[in-house]
């Protein structure tokens, strides 16, 4: 009777325990976690043989799996079902910005537009940058981090930090390779004379099309930085009436972009 009613308490335990999510880049031709993962699974989650979890490849499929080995170090699996997701947004959602000289703030914003959602993120080394270096291999595990936990089933793609003319001239490269332009805009908070009218970036954005926003540091994009992304077809923006620090508007920037695109 003790038995029974062990085994149906762990029946029902099973069916309780939320699905874990664990991203593994090359899920079907696997069958075993990351280290990282495989440590958070069996040492913190405590997963044993035959639980249940699902793995995100971060480019667009999910896998559901079971768990057929569990020792400290190790996580074996099997898959049982594959699970190819619809894209929440069709378009190509890019941010740039300079980061922020506290990088507390900038994972901050790195967590958060992850959460929302967006698909490439460039660090601007700018005239006016506070931080000129970024250590991306921390950012890359805040974006995993941030698609496991909103179950999203693409992982941003992270750029090296790139001088800001230079990503300038890379992004008329790539519309050129790819004979077409995207929607490209930089948000600042200039009013003089000999830079375009500005334009509320929610009332600019396009839906359904390619679209790239330009977010300064601290102290703005420099007056030279704004014409010169003008002259390269970029549109002047405001992000509304407040003014506001460079992660926040970074924040805005992506949460319109994202909605728009819903």
């Amino acid at each position: 009777m003790i038995y029974l009613l062990t085994q149906e308490w762990k029946r029902y335990e099973n069916y309780m325990k939320e699905i874990r999510f664990f991203y593994v880049p090359n899920a079907n031709g696997m069958n075993e976690l990351p280290e990282e993962e495989a440590q958070h699974a069996v040492r913190v989650l405590r997963m044993d043989m035959g639980d249940e979890m699902m793995l995100m490849d971060g480019a667009g499929v999910f896998y559901r799996a079971v768990v057929t080995e569990a020792t400290k170090k190790r996580c074996l699996y099997r898959i049982e079902e594959i699970l190819p997701q619809e894209r929440q947004w069709l378009p190509h959602l890019h941010l740039a910005m300079a980061p922020t000289k506290n990088m507390d703030r900038t994972e901050w914003f790195v967590e958060k537009a992850a959460e929302i959602g967006f698909d490439e993120l460039t660090f601007l080394r700018c005239r006016w940058s506070e931080r000129t270096v970024v250590k991306t291999e921390r950012i890359e595990k805040i974006l995993v981090s941030a698609m496991k936990q909103s179950h999203k089933a693409w992982k941003p793609t992270l750029d090296e930090m790139t001088d800001f003319k230079t990503f300038l001239q890379k992004i008329e490269c790539r519309e050129r390779e790819e004979g077409r332009a995207m929607q490209k805009f930089i948000c600042h908070c200039y009013e003089e004379d000999g830079l375009g009218a500005k334009v509320a970036l929610k009332d600019a954005v396009s839906r359904g099309e390619d679209v790239l926003v330009m977010v300064g540091p601290e102290g703005d994009f420099s007056i030279d930085e704004v014409k010169l992304a003008e002259s390269m077809g970029f549109r002047s923006t405001t992000l509304g009436k407040s003014r506001l620090r460079t992660e926040t508007a970074a924040l805005v920037a992506v949460h319109i972009m994202n909605l728009i695109n819903q």
